[in-house]
């Protein structure tokens, strides 16, 4: 077994390192001088046997070996923090970390209120919300950076659990003063003369779109594209086109759009929880999970 010759400070000014791409920034966030910083930088790369950072006069960045061991050394550190907290007061289980996964809409529009909840029967619980793409929220349940999640990926990982618990509609959102917005609903086939603002080919909600359109004689066609959906309701916004949307990206109280139902075919994608198969769940976070198996108000 290979001797570990750095402790648990160095990873930490690691990690603060990286995420300031600073050295100053970084060493005033552990509330230490830049030179014993650098020390702690110096002595993690010495013990490694490999250099984490390429530093300029201008900026520091991660090197391609610093940028996989970013993802051990949090996943380590997290683990870690969890362990304490848990084991400090595992007698009366009411402290704790949970970390949960999901996509921004989620996380924007309906995990607030569960979350308002559950902290109010548990104030003393640390949580923390993952909010990223659907592929990092998945990667993050399988590498048990995230305790579980919500997505609409992970059905088909042979590693996962997904639970269904509630469908999403697809709606067109589109400027209030758009010739559409008093409609209660618009075909498919009637986008293709319009400008559409899509998600790029990357995301869940393009691919899902695509195979679910891959019928369809004329396709609606991008002019405009943005990694995600905030992105693609700020183009809508600007004036630029309409978009096709899960319904939980929009707020019902937007003040310059609406979202109009698309059908023939009405597309759907399907919000579930998501844990790894093979790692129960820690109590406190089971009963998070439990709350969040029934959806309630704000939900898609």
């Amino acid at each position: 077994m290979a001797q570990i010759n750095f402790g648990l400070e160095d990873l930490q000014a690691f990690v603060a390192v990286a995420d300031k791409s600073s050295f100053r920034a970084a060493a005033e966030v552990l509330c230490i001088s830049q030179p014993a910083l650098s020390r702690r930088i110096d002595k993690l790369e010495s013990a490694l046997g490999a250099r984490l950072f390429d530093r300029t006069t201008r900026q520091v960045s991660l090197t391609n070996l610093g940028r996989p061991f970013l993802e051990q050394a949090r996943n380590t550190l997290d683990g870690l923090e969890n362990a304490v907290l848990r084991l400090s007061d595992n007698a009366q289980q009411r402290r704790g970390l949970i970390t949960v996964a999901c996509v921004p809409s989620v996380a924007h529009h309906w995990l607030p209120d569960v979350l308002q909840r559950f902290a109010a029967q548990y104030p003393s619980v640390r949580l923390r919300v993952i909010d990223e793409s659907a592929n990092t929220a998945l990667a993050s349940v399988l590498s048990g950076e995230a305790d579980f999640g919500l997505n609409f990926v992970g059905a088909q990982e042979p590693d996962i659990d997904f639970e269904a618990v509630a469908p999403e509609t697809y709606v067109l959102v589109l400027p209030r003063s758009h010739r559409w917005a008093k409609r209660r609903s618009v075909r498919w086939a009637e986008l293709a003369d319009e400008k559409m603002v899509a998600v790029s080919r990357q995301s869940g909600n393009r691919l899902l779109l695509d195979n679910a359109l891959a019928h369809l004689a004329q396709r609606p066609v991008a002019f405009y594209e943005a990694n995600h959906v905030t992105g693609a309701i700020g183009l809508v916004e600007a004036g630029l086109g309409v978009a096709a949307l899960p319904s939980l990206a929009l707020s019902s109280s937007h003040p310059t759009l609406k979202g109009v139902a698309l059908v023939e075919p009405e597309v759907q994608r399907m919000l579930g929880l998501i844990k790894r198969k093979d790692r129960p769940l820690q109590p406190l976070a089971a009963t998070l999970y439990g709350m969040l198996q029934t959806p309630t108000r704000g939900k898609p």
